[in-house]
């Protein structure tokens, strides 16, 4: 019969044994998981990728609600200095309730742009760049975001390639090429990340940018469905050595990282969606210089954006 000494002697032994497990384990995902980041990076390390600078710091709001609130800003860069921002949105993560809200704002939304006359939404980031459509956002709509990630398209393209070889699942609903660099044939199929990015950005048809928008949020949710899988947990920090050059952020790689793992890891929440303006929440107006543009009802748009996130 054992001792109290001998069985304390045996639960500090299996204590040892269990922690030096723990510790091996941390290193070998460790491990794994720097390999892969540098493998990403080794796949797109002769792209020119972004380069833009900023004349104002980007300051970012907390959430007092533990909630993420990231403005995601898409560009087509083609080495310009300046760009307009082609998409934007703003993403939510709610870790305590697994939840994941995309609002999608309209590029020709007629806004007040601080320090500058009206003009269409999209214009703010050509003028300034995060910081001041952080803050137009801010002074139309009254919503804070807590960082922002500028995303150039060819990002999107390279890490839908690395996370789906064969493709992504979609089921196109027309033929579409005008202006989007590939084919597409109606029918369920999978595309490539170059074609998944012109169906995305398709908009010559009657729907314009809201169909435009509604097949970018339809195809966000066809990529994290594959992300969610045990496949996409595995390539994550892969995936975001692929993007790195195309992906300027006012967070850390740690921070990008940590996020990313997090959504990745809870189980693959449904993604809310939310286009701004609402429908039949705005009017068309045409102004000299500036063109069409969406007049929001202001009152019924912010009290609809913030029922939804907050």
């Amino acid at each position: 019969m054992q001792t109290r000494q001998q069985r304390r002697r045996k639960k500090l032994r299996k204590g040892r044994l269990f922690f030096a497990l723990f510790i091996i384990f941390v290193l070998i995902v460790t491990g794994f998981s720097t390999t892969q980041y540098w493998l990403g990076t080794q796949i797109s390390k002769e792209a020119k990728g972004l380069d833009y600078t900023f004349d104002e710091d980007f300051n970012g709001v907390k959430s007092q609600d533990g909630k993420v609130n990231v403005l995601l800003i898409g560009v087509d860069s083609r080495g310009e200095e300046k760009s307009r921002s082609d998409s934007m949105m703003i993403a939510q993560w709610d870790g305590k309730k697994d939840e994941i809200k995309i609002v999608s704002l309209m590029r020709d939304i007629y806004v007040t742009i601080p320090g500058y006359q009206s003009y269409k939404l999209n214009t703010a980031f050509f003028l300034e760049g995060p910081e001041l459509l952080r803050k137009t956002i801010k002074e139309n709509f009254d919503i804070d975001v807590e960082h922002y990630v500028l995303l150039d398209f060819a990002a999107f393209e390279n890490m839908v390639d690395a996370l789906a070889p064969n493709g992504v699942e979609i089921d196109v609903e027309k033929a579409m090429s005008e202006e989007i660099g590939v084919s597409l044939e109606p029918g369920v199929q999978k595309l490539s990340g170059k074609e998944l990015l012109g169906y995305a950005r398709f908009r010559k048809d009657s729907e314009g940018d809201f169909g435009r928008v509604k097949r970018q949020q339809q195809v966000i949710e066809a990529v994290k469905n594959h992300a969610v899988s045990l496949n996409g947990i595995i390539k994550a920090p892969k995936l975001l050595g692929v993007a790195q050059p195309y992906i300027q952020t006012s967070m850390t790689n740690s921070r990008q990282l940590e996020l990313m793992s997090r959504i990745l890891l809870s189980g693959g929440a449904e993604i809310e969606r939310l286009t701004i303006p609402i429908e039949n929440g705005y009017t068309t107006a045409s102004y000299p210089g500036i063109g069409s543009v969406l007049e929001p009802f202001w009152d019924e748009n912010i009290e609809a954006l913030k029922e939804f996130l907050e």
